[in-house]
């Protein structure tokens, strides 16, 4: 439902501004670029049609001719169980009118999938909205692959791993569809901005080019051995660490030393992003320390970062286990301030 209502009010208020502007619908394309980011708004393509033939009298082939030229869909994940599928029962209840549209959806889809030569019956399974198997779902994915003239992945490996995976079918079904937008950094918000210090640093070996071409960063490389360089960039460093030693102690009440290994792990909380591993990890350690203290130890603080989705129990389950492996350790005399989550 919150999909849904995001969706729409969205598109409702695209479709009546460019109406109040342009005052007709076929110019829709060239002035409204909407990009699906990951499956959550998937629903955008049905309503969208929706939008064009029940309020707006278009006929189904401009309606769809629109659509497909108006969307475009960025995937982040090659985990078949990361894209949203949702019940058919569940949409037809819900959403009856746009269920009618994603069946109409997918006989365009099943059609050309069948029309192409060598296309098996598997494939035409694999392309279809609905998902037959286990009780009939609508995947999102597929939806928003098929109303998009452009898919994307987020690094070239992630993007070539899509077309031989997850849209295998889909990419020889419509192979042009598929390209490439590398998620890229600013130096600016991410150098500049974050970290005020080692950009001054850097300014004074390579001046300040490297903030409109990051390339330019390469030219540290000459300064890689030379000691005064070195120490300035660890004196930037231990001021950064300690900058982070005053805010964890603000902010969680919790003493740490800027002299440790800080272990970092900044991430959405979920079982693939292996928080779990993490957190085991600090637990194998905790033991090892108590096992052997007259070991050289090197101090460590591990720092975990990150939200779950208000629905994944398993990874609220993490982080409580994150904060109980916390409690025990870091209030520990034993392990001497060697380890800290």
């Amino acid at each position: 439902r919150q999909e849904f209502f995001f969706s729409s009010a969205s598109l409702q208020d695209i479709v009546r501004r460019h109406l109040q502007q342009y005052g007709d619908l076929g110019s829709l394309p060239d002035k409204v670029a909407i990009q699906l980011n990951d499956t959550h708004p998937a629903i955008s393509v049905a309503e969208l049609l929706r939008i064009l033939m029940d309020e707006n009298g278009v006929k189904w082939e401009q309606a769809w001719k629109l659509v497909r030229a108006t969307f475009g869909y960025t995937n982040h994940t090659l985990l078949p169980e990361a894209l949203e599928s949702w019940p058919v029962a569940l949409l037809e209840r819900l959403l009856p009118r746009h269920m009618q549209i994603v069946y109409q959806i997918n006989a365009e889809v099943l059609t050309e999938a069948r029309g192409r030569a060598k296309f098996t019956d598997q494939q035409v399974a694999a392309v279809s909205l609905i998902d037959e198997n286990g009780g009939r779902r609508v995947r999102m994915g597929q939806l928003a692959f098929a109303g998009s003239h452009s898919i994307n992945g987020v690094s070239a490996l992630h993007t070539e791993l899509m077309k031989q995976t997850v849209f295998a079918d889909l990419h020889k079904l419509y192979p042009d569809r598929i390209n490439n937008k590398t998620n890229g950094i600013t130096p600016r918000r991410w150098l500049m901005q974050c970290n005020p210090g080692l950009t001054k640093l850097v300014t004074e070996r390579i001046g300040p080019d490297f903030l409109d071409n990051i390339d330019k960063l390469q030219q540290l490389s000459a300064h890689a051995d030379d000691p005064g360089f070195q120490k300035q960039f660890a004196a930037v460093k231990r001021a950064n660490k300690e900058k982070l030693v005053r805010l964890i102690k603000e902010r969680m009440n919790i003493t740490v030393s800027p002299d440790a290994m800080f272990d970092v792990q900044i991430k959405r909380i979920h079982e693939y992003k292996r928080q779990l591993l993490n957190i085991v990890h600090a637990v194998a350690l905790y033991d090892e320390i108590r096992a052997h203290p007259e070991r050289d130890w090197v101090s460590r603080v591990k720092i975990f970062a990150g939200k779950a989705a208000p629905s994944y129990w398993n990874a609220k389950l993490i982080i409580k286990l994150i904060n109980d492996v916390a409690r025990v350790v870091n209030h520990d005399p034993a392990v001497r301030g060697l380890l800290k989550v």
